[in-house]
C-alpha cells in the first residue's frame, strides 16, 4: 500500500503550519497561556469560520466537510508542533465525534452546525472521580422522572473535563442506577446555562490545555436531550474514545517533532571546548535515538487513523 499524504490533505498540512507560524507563535501561545479563557477568541473564530478546520470531520449534511480520521491527523499533527491553545481537540475530537457516533440525524444537524459554522465550543464529560477508563468511568446516575417516556434528571461530578469552562455544548455520559461497564450508559446533550449544571476551571500544570470541574445537580434532561437509546451509549462512547485517542497521538507526534527540531538546532549552534555540541559521538547518539522515536510513534498514529478511517 502507498502510506503517504495525498497531494490535498499535504496541503492542508502546509496551510496548516503558514496559518500556526503566525497565530500560533511563542509569544501568542503564552498570552493564551495566561488568558482568563485560555485561548484566544479572535483565532478560535478564524479556525472555524475562515479555515473551517472545525467543518474538517463534520457530515456535508451537517454543513461540515465530510472528511475523516487522516484529514484529521494531518491537521493534528502541525497543530501538536505549535502547541496551539484552543478549544479545537475538546470541540472536535470529543463532543462533536460523541454526537456523530450516537445522535440521530435530527440532533446531529441540530448540534453540529453551530460547530461546523465555527462558534460552538463542545466537550465530552464522562469520567469521574474513581477508576476505571471509558465506559467504565461513567459514574453520574440519569433517572427517568414522569414515565417511561418522560424527562431525565441527571446528577453527578466530572472532575476534569476538557474546556468545560467555555464550551457551549457537553455531552454527558451518565448511567442508569446499578449498572456498570458499558451497560446502561447514556449520553446526553446539554447547553451550558443547563439549570443545576455548574462548572468551574481547575488548575493545571499544563496551562495551554484547560480542564474544569462539571457539576450536575438535579439537571433536568428533556427526552430530545438523549442521544440515541437509553442505556445503548456505552459502545458510542467507547468509539469516540477510541478515535479521541487516535487524534491525540497524532497531536504528540507533532509535539514531539518540534522537541526533537529544537533540540537538534540547539545541537548545531551551541559550541563548547571550541566544537559545536552537535560533532560529538554522544549527542549524535541522542539525537538519532530520539528520531527513531518519533518516526516510530508517527507510524502508529498514521496507521491508527487508517484503521479508523
Amino acid at each position: 500500500m502507498r502510506f503517504a499524504f495525498t497531494e490535498e490533505q499535504e496541503e492542508l498540512r502546509a496551510t496548516a503550519r503558514a496559518f500556526l507560524a503566525e497565530q500560533s507563535s511563542s509569544e501568542r501561545v503564552r498570552a493564551a497561556m495566561e488568558s482568563e479563557a485560555g485561548f484566544d477568541a479572535a483565532t478560535w473564530k478564524r479556525i472555524g469560520t475562515e479555515l473551517g478546520w472545525t467543518a474538517l470531520a463534520i457530515p456535508e449534511a451537517c454543513g461540515g466537510l465530510g472528511l475523516g480520521p487522516i484529514e484529521l491527523t494531518a491537521l493534528l499533527e502541525p497543530m501538536g508542533e505549535a502547541l496551539l491553545c484552543a478549544p479545537f481537540f475538546a470541540t472536535v475530537c470529543l463532543g462533536a465525534a460523541a454526537v456523530l457516533e450516537a445522535g440521530s440525524e435530527a440532533q446531529q444537524a441540530e448540534h453540529l452546525r453551530p460547530v461546523a459554522e465555527g462558534g460552538a465550543v463542545a466537550t465530552l464529560a464522562w469520567a469521574g472521580a474513581g477508576p476505571g477508563v471509558g465506559a467504565e468511568a461513567v459514574a453520574a446516575l440519569a433517572r427517568r422522572v414522569g414515565g417511561p417516556r418522560g424527562d431525565f434528571e441527571l446528577d453527578g461530578v466530572f472532575p476534569d473535563v476538557l474546556d468545560g469552562h467555555a464550551a457551549d455544548l457537553l455531552v454527558v455520559a451518565a448511567r442508569a442506577p446499578g449498572s456498570e461497564g458499558e451497560a446502561g450508559v447514556s449520553l446526553f446533550a446539554l447547553p451550558a446555562d443547563a439549570a443545576g449544571l455548574s462548572r468551574a476551571q481547575r488548575p493545571t500544570l499544563d496551562r495551554t490545555r484547560r480542564l474544569a470541574r462539571v457539576e450536575l445537580r438535579s439537571v433536568r434532561a428533556p427526552a430530545a436531550a438523549l442521544l440515541g437509546d437509553e442505556g445503548a451509549g456505552g459502545a458510542a462512547l467507547e468509539r469516540t474514545l477510541d478515535r479521541a485517542r487516535v487524534a491525540l497521538a497524532a497531536e504528540q507526534v507533532g509535539g514531539a517533532q518540534r522537541c526533537l527540531d529544537l533540540a537538534v538546532a540547539y545541537a548545531g549552534s551551541r559550541v563548547q571546548f571550541g566544537r559545536t555540541i552537535g560533532s560529538f559521538q554522544a549527542i549524535k547518539h541522542r539525537c538519532a535515538e530520539l528520531m527513531v522515536r518519533v518516526e516510530t510513534a508517527r507510524s502508529g498514529a498514521y496507521w491508527a487513523a487508517c484503521t479508523a478511517a
